[in-house]
Parts: structure tokens; C-alpha cells; sequence
């Protein structure tokens, strides 16, 4: 009880003596990126990813059954539903142990790993390739207390769901996996990073669609601007191929339909001929640190993050006062004048 009381008042009077300096810090600071990791359907890794893309190859593949994550499901019912689909193709992690594949047994398979979705390995895995990129592995306590994360995602883990749905249906409620809400949650991604690393700064998990790994990004450069973290692990991961989620995206017309075929020709987004995107999968994870900080410790930089804005026009359709408010909202970040 003493220990706890006298690590109680130390981490109390550490905050203190933070919340005094910062009195004198000019805010907001500046942030800049200083690593980098990627899980792409290119590759695991930014090199792999880099390098593949450069040589023009196209990762976007017909989708078959297996890729569906039915295995819960009888063949009859796998087939039925891959029939169904009305787009079929997609861009898929590879996953194996050859060089630049997504490594099953590594990030997933474990065993302590059970609470571990896929979307949650991938974020993982792209987050390790971003701090060793940066060379941040803190030891001292309060190097960890300033480090933070922040990774969002769009849908979690649906194919769980669905696992679970069709235990409940089958009246299987005792073989419902007691790790099911943990594996489903989207800022266990953060949470399971925080964890591996031992980091005690904000956590946090932005769940804006298609728009959650700029607004991860985002918030972890006001969190750092803002004197909450010195480092924060940002960015997005996400892992929706599956039956549900493609049936969901088909459903809405969202998705590619003329192409299946052809899998390489169907994303063109900026093309007469398109007729919905092509749904994919993967992480990105930058390392964000205040420049000072970096700089001290003799940290690579990338570049500087300069501004962030965001706004909400409820359509799709291009509102352009709500896009120059939100250009506003960015040059004024940045502190840019007329140019």
C-alpha cells in the first residue's frame, strides 16, 4: 500500500511539474513524421509496398469462396452466397511467409493473441515496421507517459460478428468465444499497440469511414501540438473482406460491377467508365513527434505536419461553401498568410 501511495504522489507531482513548465511552452508546437509502416494488398511493408507500385504491379484479384471467411458455414451455403455477390473482385493482403506476405502466425495465431482480429494484427504489424522505422522504443517512465496512439477503423471485425450470430442461431451460445467483444472493438487497436509497447499516453480511435485514418492523424497532431503526448502512433487499419461486408457494400451499390472479369481495370475512379470503388484492406501507421523533441534525439524526419481541418456536408455532393470553410479551417492551422 505504501508503494502504491508513493507512485501515486510521484506520477501526481510528475503532472504538476508538467502542467507548470507547459505554462512557458508556446503552443501549438510543431509535429512532424519521423517513421513509417504499411500492411498493403502491394505487400507488408513500405519498401515492399513502395517498390511493387513503382513496378506497376496491380494487388486488385477475383475474390473466390475462401476469401469470404465462412468457415463456420457448409459448402452449399459458401457457394450460394459468392453467387450472390454481384462484385467479385477485391484487393487482398497476401498472407504467408513469403518475403513482403502479411505473416499469419506472427500477428494472429499466437497463443496470446485470441483477442486479436485480423484488422487489429494488421495494425499491429504496420505499427512495429513505423516504430522501429523511427528508432522509438522508450524505456523511462515518462517517455512512455508521453507516447500515445491513435488508429481507427472503419468496421472492425464483421466476419466475428457473423460467426457469432450464426452460434446464437444454432442455440452454440456456450461456444461463443469469451474474447468475442474484444476482438470486435475498434480501438482495441490501439489499445492491443499501447499494450505490446507499454506506452501510457492518450489512446484513442476515430471511427469516421471512409475518412478515419486522416482524422486519426489529425487528432494525434493536436494532441501533440496541444502538449497531451511528445509522440503518438497515428493512422488507420482495416479488414472488411468478408461475406457480410461485401454483401453490405453491394447491396448499397457501392461497389465495382463491370469489371469482375477483368479484376486489374476496375479501379478508376477519375474514369468515364467507373461504376463504384473496389473494397480492399490493410494499415497505415505514421510515427508523429514534436519537433524539438526529434531533433534532440537525432530522430529522422520525413516532414512536417503543417494544418488539419475537417467539416461535415452531409451529401456527396460537392458543397463549395462548406469546402472553403474547411480550407479556412486548414491554411489557418498552418499559420499560412497570403501567398
Amino acid at each position: 500500500m505504501a508503494k502504491l501511495c508513493s507512485r501515486m504522489f510521484f506520477t501526481a507531482r510528475l503532472q504538476f511539474n508538467r502542467f507548470i513548465s507547459s505554462s512557458t511552452t508556446a503552443f501549438p508546437r510543431r509535429v512532424v513524421v519521423t517513421g513509417l509502416g504499411m500492411v498493403t494488398p502491394l505487400g507488408c511493408g513500405v519498401e515492399t509496398t513502395w517498390k511493387r507500385l513503382i513496378e506497376g504491379k496491380c494487388a486488385i484479384r477475383a475474390i473466390s469462396p475462401e476469401d469470404l471467411k465462412m468457415n463456420g458455414f457448409d459448402r452449399e451455403t459458401q457457394l450460394r452466397t459468392y453467387d450472390q455477390l454481384t462484385s467479385k473482385v477485391a484487393a487482398i493482403v497476401p498472407c504467408g511467409t513469403n518475403p513482403g506476405d502479411f505473416n499469419e502466425e506472427l500477428w494472429l495465431n499466437s497463443r496470446d493473441s485470441r483477442s486479436i482480429a485480423r484488422f487489429i494484427g494488421y495494425a499491429l504489424c504496420a505499427a512495429d515496421e513505423a516504430l522501429s522505422d523511427a528508432q522509438w522504443a522508450p524505456s523511462e517512465q515518462e517517455q512512455k507517459e508521453m507516447t500515445g496512439v491513435s488508429i481507427g477503423g472503419g468496421t472492425g471485425s464483421i466476419s466475428d460478428i457473423l460467426d457469432a450470430a450464426q452460434m446464437i442461431c444454432e442455440k452454440r451460445l456456450r461456444r461463443l468465444s469469451p474474447f468475442f467483444i474484444p476482438r470486435i472493438l475498434i480501438n482495441m487497436a490501439s489499445g492491443h499497440v499501447s499494450m505490446r509497447y507499454g506506452f501510457q499516453g492518450p489512446n484513442h480511435a476515430a471511427v469516421t469511414a471512409c475518412a478515419t485514418g486522416a482524422h486519426s492523424i489529425g487528432d494525434a497532431v493536436r494532441m501533440i501540438q496541444f502538449g497531451d503526448s511528445d509522440v503518438m502512433v497515428a493512422g488507420g487499419t482495416e479488414s472488411s473482406i468478408d461475406a457480410l461486408s461485401i454483401a453490405g457494400f453491394c447491396r448499397s451499390r457501392a461497389l465495382t460491377t463491370k469489371y469482375n472479369s477483368c479484376p486489374e481495370e476496375a479501379s478508376r475512379p477519375f474514369d468515364c467508365g467507373r461504376d463504384g470503388f473496389v473494397i480492399g484492406e490493410g494499415s497505415g501507421i505514421l510515427v508523429l513527434e514534436e519537433l524539438v523533441h526529434a531533433k534532440k534525439r537525432g530522430a529522422k524526419i520525413y516532414a512536417e505536419v503543417q494544418g488539419y481541418g475537417m467539416s461535415g456536408c452531409f451529401s456527396t455532393c460537392v458543397n463549395i461553401n462548406i469546402f472553403m470553410a474547411m480550407l479556412r479551417l486548414l491554411i489557418g492551422s498552418a499559420v499560412i498568410g497570403i501567398v
